[in-house]
């Protein structure tokens, strides 16, 4: 057994409503591609309203990057072409007619295949998408050789999916994946999995890659997390990392020569009545989700978790990235003289209420600040829960500033927005910093372009 990698900077949040493991197909025939989901495409539309779609069809394009196809995740029509302030494409929305004829882009052996072969395949049924890089999260360029790619085979955020659950019983599958993907670098494929859990035999029984053990609070499933203790990123180098669920559709594709958008979204959060995983395809609607499965409560609906999600709305449509979907208690009240309270309930990183008493406690929690925006103030707090070998305040101090150079020397190429969540949870100035860190990747990435 490999020697274990152990993070002790971090926070869990234990939360009410976590999904029950157990698989149910979702009846639904409403699905959109949302473009607004990719950071630095500029669609170019390829359909128009009425458009027959199988499942592989090319929908939009990338202009700057004409080979970047985004194709249908199920056979049907287009039904609506929605768009926002200045035209900005939001969203293509398609009724599936469930059939799901597909096109066939001709099964293979990706260890029998050179790279560009499998990267034009990939390219050209939609897959592509899938892998994204780092530094800046946005998909990877075909044309670069990533020193390394990461999977991180579990997430440590609240009420987060099983993925021992969801990859179990598709070991060839995930395999192919994995062999497709170890002939995409020259160096790694790094499998990282949780070294507490129940080991899976898909996980553990992988080839082609470096297994890695890890152990450890949030945000230890992050994958920037692990990066930063595998082979951290330094300027002008490039690394990739896919999720589990998207390496099996990676290994769908070679085995069948199809696009196989399939998703096993966790239902989740302390407003679901019965919380589960259900099987569907790349951006299902949420009302499909939550219909007569809420509370009657004010609701917010996350697509993702509490700490990183995209807010939507009831009838919106999950997010291409997200496997799972919260449900929680809109704070939207006034707490009188709730800083006097005892506070028995409230959840707290420091011990100004008796609820840290409670290690194992499970917490309702709703999207109530606590109080007002506040002036930003070095309170030390941060490095409690960042585990990277970064000063966090004054990284985003640089940001704000813009002073790029700064941002370079204080490590801004390892980190992305979702490893300052937590650093946001417990802000007591109630600052947007995930915003903050987004800002500031986006204008290094249009610096450096």
């Amino acid at each position: 057994m490999s020697n274990v990698i152990r993070i002790k900077k971090g926070l869990n949040i234990n939360l009410v409503g976590e999904a029950e493991k157990t698989i149910k197909e979702l009846s639904t025939d409403q699905f959109a591609i949302k473009p607004t989901d990719f950071i630095g495409v500029f669609p170019r539309l390829l359909v128009k309203e009425g458009d027959e779609l199988k499942v592989g069809s090319p929908i939009f394009a990338d202009k700057q990057r004409s080979e970047l196809l985004f194709t249908s995740p199920v056979s049907g029509r287009v039904t609506e072409v929605r768009r926002g302030a200045k035209r900005v494409l939001l969203e293509i929305r398609i009724e599936s007619d469930g059939k799901g004829e597909a096109l066939d882009f001709g099964a293979a052996d990706p260890l029998k295949l050179d790279r560009e072969a499998i990267i034009a395949k990939m390219l050209q049924s939609g897959v592509w998408p899938v892998v994204r890089q780092r530094p800046y999260s946005v998909i990877a360029k075909p044309t670069d050789k990533p020193k390394a790619i990461f999977i991180s085979t579990f997430d440590t955020s609240p009420l987060a999916p099983d993925n021992d659950l969801i990859v179990h019983g598709h070991d060839k599958a995930f395999q192919t994946g994995l062999d497709a993907l170890s002939r995409l670098t020259d160096g790694k494929v790094h499998l990282n999995i949780d070294a507490n859990a129940t080991e899976s035999k898909v996980f553990t029984g992988s080839k082609n890659v470096q297994i890695n053990r890890f152990a450890g609070p949030h945000p230890t499933g992050n994958v920037g997390v692990q990066i930063s203790r595998l082979d951290p990123i330094n300027k002008g180098e490039v690394v990739w990392y896919v999720g589990p669920q998207e390496v099996l559709s990676i290994g769908q594709l070679f085995l069948t020569g199809k696009y196989d958008a399939t998703r096993i979204i966790a239902l989740t959060g302390s407003e679901v009545l019965y919380p589960a995983y259900y099987k569907t395809f790349t951006g299902a609607k949420l009302n499909s989700f939550v219909a007569k499965n809420t509370s009657e409560a004010p609701k917010r609906f996350i697509s993702g978790n509490v700490l990183t999600g995209t807010r939507i709305e009831a009838d919106g449509y999950v997010s291409f990235y997200h496997h799972q979907i919260t449900v929680i208690k809109e704070g939207n009240y006034h707490e009188f003289l709730g800083w006097a309270l005892p506070g028995f309930g409230k959840f707290s990183i420091s011990r100004t209420f008796p609820s840290f008493l409670f290690k194992n406690r499970k917490y309702r929690l709703d999207t109530n600040l606590h109080g007002g925006h506040r002036a930003m103030v070095m309170t030390g707090q941060y490095e409690k829960v960042f585990p990277f070998d970064i000063y966090p305040m004054q990284l985003i101090k640089a940001i704000i500033t813009e002073n790029i150079d700064l941002m370079e020397q204080l490590g801004i190429y390892e980190v992305d927005d979702e490893d300052f969540a937590l650093c946001e949870v417990i802000d007591t100035s109630k600052t947007n910093i995930q915003e903050i860190v987004r800002q500031g990747l986006d204008m290094l990435r249009k610096e450096m372009s």
